[in-house]
């Protein structure tokens, strides 16, 4: 009956897909529930691996492409499980991209294998990672470069089409792109053509990649606020030449819009150099706002509102004429007072943030009244500075390059290769750096960076951007560089990674532990910054922190750029996290040295995760001062940590105690008694004999405040947490049971510290000085 063959046939037809099925990958479907016949040798692991983790980079910070994976014999891994499709067709429900695969049952969108051997690979990052960026730098491949190198075109293809597609170079089969993101997984589509390449001629593109990325916005990290800076009767515009002002003008609405991009291309450029250094896709973050969007042109013309970084405005009480005087213009060879532009800022970043204390503010401020003086041949009202203390971290940069940034994705491109003279008769040749646009776009927004990592605590450091490396800013988003007319020669024909600036390894082990870069992931952060360096027998020195110790940067010579240093990190690795006490020598240190700097003074510097640093200027006088020994009365040597306090107060004395208890095992700790008001006055040691010893003075509350010891448990005093800054602003007491006093004196004052001896060592004594109360504190300690 025909009723019976038709079956028959659909049976078979059953079976051969069955057939079919077994030689491919089960877990891969495409929009149909059918896997196609064959996969693309361009298939990489670092596009469709079956990990959701971050994978460690595949790009070295100083190699080139070689390191790279080789598609021809790299292997192809099993595509992540997705739900089935459903067989009677795909639901209308959710909208997709034209020619990217259709949703699954779920709403989400199944990748599919590229199936080209043209097909964009994607060597920066894997699919299905982590960010925590709004805007995403990617790096790619077509084809094999070492075999035949094309030149076309990339167009990025966004999730769910919230963002418009991006077009972008491809230089000799090497392309860069900058990818927008929304919260949540992004699903997007790269597509190659070429005029040398062929196409299918159907409205699926022949040669696409997809991938899909996760962004999670940081929000429990403090910002960096971007700030623009006003005289109080400025008309807000910024220099310009006359075409510029035409075409896109020089007001402060365009101003904004370039230096919040110039802003997402510092995040951009961090979040990649902290991965190539192993640390993840950590950055620092904006404070954003609900507003019309500016990261595309096309957002302005559609009046498109976004979630982007806020720009704060702020009106200086000074006027424009007082901030461009020659007097305070930083780069003016007889200016006086070149440091007041920062102080005219700081004061009015303070009056607008209203800081509070213990809360830190992050500030990257551009002073738009910049202005170039054609008579006297300088920038005026331009500062490059960068640092602060306190409750404000504050970085400023002048807008006398600001035309020559892009104002959205689309014109990074554009930007960094425009090639147009620079014209002095309108504009700076910023330090004869400038001479064209995209070099002074490299200066404005690099130099910027480079202050801005002041304020997160790099000095200058011997490359990178932490040196004057962001010369090379623009080869970063470029895989071609244009004529230079710095250096006077054509631009590199392909910029790979080894050829682009960064961030030291320094500045990453700096950012690994800031605030302002933590992950979800990261143990929570203790306000205790301290870190203790002890002086010890037999030449050591022991060094503690609360928190583990980051890292140690080691000088010869009397350098004050750091080349060698020793880390305790293993990026972002769950491990038993950084060793809270190391024990160095100088033998030890010196073996890290090169030959012709070991026979030469040594400095150390370390520093703790919790931000805290401390130096020695001379370690081999650090070992063998007498001024850091103390003789106990039963002929043990006792050693001084460092000291808290400044020892500056009106009248100050030196004040030491060492313990009976430490030489006397007939006398027993009983009480500790505490004087204090809004500072620590003294301590007294009180024993079971009705004895006692006094550090300091009995000032304060009348009769101070008593902490007793548990002595039938065998309770001992171990340490000490410490409130400090100029003096001594309170004290809290430690004990080997875990109990603590809490602090009497002030407990806000200062700074925090803990003071316990390291692994192997008790407390003998405590040293330091005394004036009106207590101005500095150390512990010695002994075997």
């Amino acid at each position: 009956m025909p009723f019976f063959k038709e079956l028959r046939r659909r049976k078979t037809g059953l079976k051969q897909d069955k057939s079919q099925d077994s030689s491919t990958d089960s877990n891969s479907n495409d929009s149909n529930g059918t896997v196609p016949p064959s996969k693309s040798s361009s298939t990489l692991n670092s596009v469709y691996g079956s990990s959701t983790t971050t994978p460690p980079s595949s790009i070295q910070p100083h190699q080139s492409t070689p390191t790279l994976p080789k598609s021809k014999s790299a292997t192809t891994m099993a595509s992540l499980p997705h739900r089935p499709m459903p067989l009677s067709g795909t639901s209308n429900r959710s909208s997709y991209i034209q020619g990217l695969n259709a949703p699954s049952i779920n709403g989400s969108i199944t990748p599919k294998v590229p199936t080209s051997a043209f097909a964009p690979r994607i060597v920066s990052i894997s699919n299905n990672s982590w960010v925590h960026q709004k805007v995403l730098l990617v790096y790619g491949q077509i084809g094999e470069p070492s075999e035949k190198m094309l030149d076309g075109i990339l167009t990025v293809s966004h999730h769910q089409d919230n963002f418009p597609a991006t077009v972008w170079p491809v230089s000799d089969s090497h392309f860069k792109a900058l990818v927008h993101l929304t919260p949540g997984p992004n699903h997007l589509r790269f597509d190659f053509s070429s005029p040398k390449v062929a196409s299918n001629n159907s409205s699926v593109p022949a040669h696409s990649t997809h991938m899909s990325i996760n962004f999670l916005p940081l929000i429990n990290s403090p910002p960096l606020q971007l700030v623009i800076l006003l005289g109080k009767d400025s008309p807000a515009t910024f220099d310009a030449v006359p075409e510029r002002k035409q075409r896109e003008g020089n007001d402060l609405g365009t101003a904004i819009r370039k230096f919040r991009m110039a802003a997402y291309l510092w995040q951009a450029f961090t979040g990649e150099q902290m991965f190539r250094h192993s640390f993840g896709r950590r950055c620092f973050r904006f404070e954003e706002e609900w507003q019309t969007g500016s990261l595309t042109f096309r957002d302005k013309e559609l009046g498109q509102m976004r979630n982007e970084a806020k720009v704060h405005v702020i009106r200086s009480d000074k006027t424009v004429r007082e901030l461009r005087d020659l007097d305070i213009a930083q780069q003016g060879e007889n200016a006086t007072r070149k440091g007041e532009l920062y102080a005219i800022a700081m004061e009015a970043v303070k009056a607008y943030f209203k800081p509070v204390k213990g809360q830190k503010q992050y500030i990257s401020l551009l002073l738009l009244d910049s202005h170039w003086d054609t008579k006297a041949k300088t920038i005026t009202g331009h500062a490059a500075l960068g640092g602060g203390s306190g409750e404000v971290q504050l970085a400023i940069f002048g807008s006398q390059a600001l035309q020559s940034y892009p104002t959205c994705i689309e014109e990074v491109v554009p930007a960094f290769s425009d090639c147009t003279r620079t014209n002095t008769n309108f504009v700076a040749n910023d330090c004869n750096e400038s001479g064209s646009n995209w070099e002074a776009a490299n200066i404005g927004i690099g130099a910027h960076l480079h202050e801005t990592g002041h304020l997160f605590g790099c000095p200058h450091q011997e490359s990178g951007i932490m040196l004057r490396d962001y010369v090379r800013f623009n080869r970063t988003f470029l895989c071609r560089e244009p004529y230079s007319t710095r250096t006077k020669s054509p631009g590199l024909r392909r910029c790979l990674p080894k050829d682009e600036c960064g961030w030291h390894r320094l500045d990453a082990l700096r950012f690994k532990n800031h605030p302002c870069f933590q992950l979800p992931t990261d143990v929570p952060l203790k306000s205790d910054d301290s870190l203790q360096i002890w002086p010890a027998d037999n030449g050591k020195v022991i060094i503690t922190a609360p928190t583990g110790i980051a890292f140690i940067e080691i000088f010869s010579n009397g350098d004050d750029i750091c080349h060698t240093w020793i880390e305790y990190c293993n990026g972002d690795a769950q491990s038993a996290g950084p060793p809270r006490q190391v024990v160095l020598t100088e033998s030890d240190l010196k073996a890290r040295l090169p030959e012709d700097t070991k026979a030469k003074k040594l400095k150390i510097k370390a520093h703790s995760v919790g931000q805290g640093s401390r130096e020695v200027d001379d370690f081999a006088l650090l070992v063998k001062s007498k001024n850091n020994t103390v003789k106990l009365p039963n002929g043990q040597s006792g050693f001084k940590g460092c000291r808290l306090g400044e020892s500056r107060l009106e009248g100050s004395q030196p004040e030491q105690v060492i313990l009976e208890t430490a030489h006397k095992q007939t006398k027993l700790l009983t009480s500790i008694k505490i004087y204090h008001g809004f500072a620590l006055d003294g301590l007294e040691f009180c024993y079971e004999d009705s004895t006692s010893q006094l550090f300091g003075k009995k000032g304060g509350t009348p009769g101070g405040s008593e902490f007793n010891l548990d002595t039938r448990r065998g309770e001992i005093l171990t340490g000490f947490h410490l409130r400090a800054g100029l003096w001594i602003d309170g004290i809290e007491i430690l004990t080997s049971l875990g109990r603590k006093s809490g602090v009497y004196g002030n407990p806000t004052g200062g700074s925090d510290h803990t003071l316990m001896p390291p692994r192997g060592y008790s407390i003998a004594g405590v040293s330091g000085s005394c004036g009106q109360w207590v101005d500095g504190f150390s512990l010695i300690i002994t075997r």
